[in-house]
């Protein structure tokens, strides 16, 4: 018994490092180039929908210095308008170009606990987000990334593919 007790202090040691180690390698699952496979909006009743159409475009970057930025855009947004003219577009019009579209960046944190990335927002399309926490629970399923927004009308599902580096 007083063996096993000399020993102790180093079994604890090594479980709280294991430990560390072990969720650090979570966070490091995130890092890199992720392209939007799917974008499924899933209300608690009704049928599904796709925000950003059936086939969506879109780019999600994690890094190591614990750095986010993601942009998602629903393909074929109808505009005639050249760049120059957007500021005499009329509401409609305007509508149509931001309509589809999303874009935002920050700092992120990986909570294993709740299986939760909490993006927190520095600048966004959505002025509502800036200055905001975004958490989506994670799932990891081969070369995928499945990040899921709940609501209380039901939840944004988003599949990423992991690009190589």
């Amino acid at each position: 018994m007083v063996h096993l007790l000399r020993w102790l202090p180093l079994l604890l040691l090594a479980v709280l490092i294991h430990a560390q180690s072990s969720s650090g390698k979570v966070r490091d699952r995130f890092i890199g180039v992720w392209k939007l496979l799917s974008c499924e909006q899933r209300p608690t009743s009704g049928e599904v929908s796709y925000p950003y159409g059936e086939h969506p475009v879109g780019r999600i970057i994690y890094d190591r210095a614990g750095r986010m930025s993601a942009t998602l855009m629903r393909p074929g947004r109808a505009s005639n308008a050249p760049r120059e003219a957007l500021r005499q577009l009329g509401r409609e019009d305007l509508l149509e170009v931001i309509r589809g579209f999303t874009a935002d960046y920050g700092t992120f944190d990986v909570d294993e606990s709740s299986h939760t990335v909490i993006h927190h927002v520095e600048a966004a399309l959505y002025p509502g987000w800036v200055g905001t926490d975004l958490k989506r629970s994670y799932e990891f399923s081969g070369n995928q990334l499945i990040l899921t927004a709940a609501s209380a009308n039901g939840a944004l599902r988003l599949v990423w593919e992991r690009q190589p580096d």
